[in-house]
C-alpha cells in the first residue's frame, strides 16, 4: 500500500490517499493567506475532503491477488 497514486502507476498495488494537486492548491491558499498578513497560528487546520482508492490490477495479476469486484466498484481508478 503507497500513500500516493504515483506509485501505482509505477507498478505499486493500491493506494489511498488525498489528491495530490487538491493539496498543493490548499496549500497555495494558506500561502496567500499568510502573506496576506494572517498569522499562521490563527489559520485552521485542514483535512483532505476527498480521498482516493487507485488500484493497479497487473501488479496484482502478478502476485496472484484477486480483488473482489465490489472493491474494484469502490475504486476511483483501476490501472490495467
Amino acid at each position: 500500500m503507497f500513500p500516493y497514486r504515483e506509485a501505482v502507476m509505477i507498478g505499486g498495488l493500491i493506494s489511498y490517499s488525498a489528491n495530490a494537486s487538491e493539496q498543493f492548491r490548499r496549500a497555495a491558499g494558506l500561502i496567500d493567506k499568510i502573506l496576506k498578513g494572517a498569522k499562521p497560528a490563527d489559520i485552521p487546520v485542514e483535512r483532505p475532503t476527498r480521498l482516493e482508492l487507485v488500484i493497479n490490477l497487473k501488479t496484482a495479476k502478478a502476485m496472484d491477488f484477486n480483488f473482489p469486484p465490489n472493491f474494484l466498484a469502490f475504486a476511483n481508478e483501476v490501472v490495467e
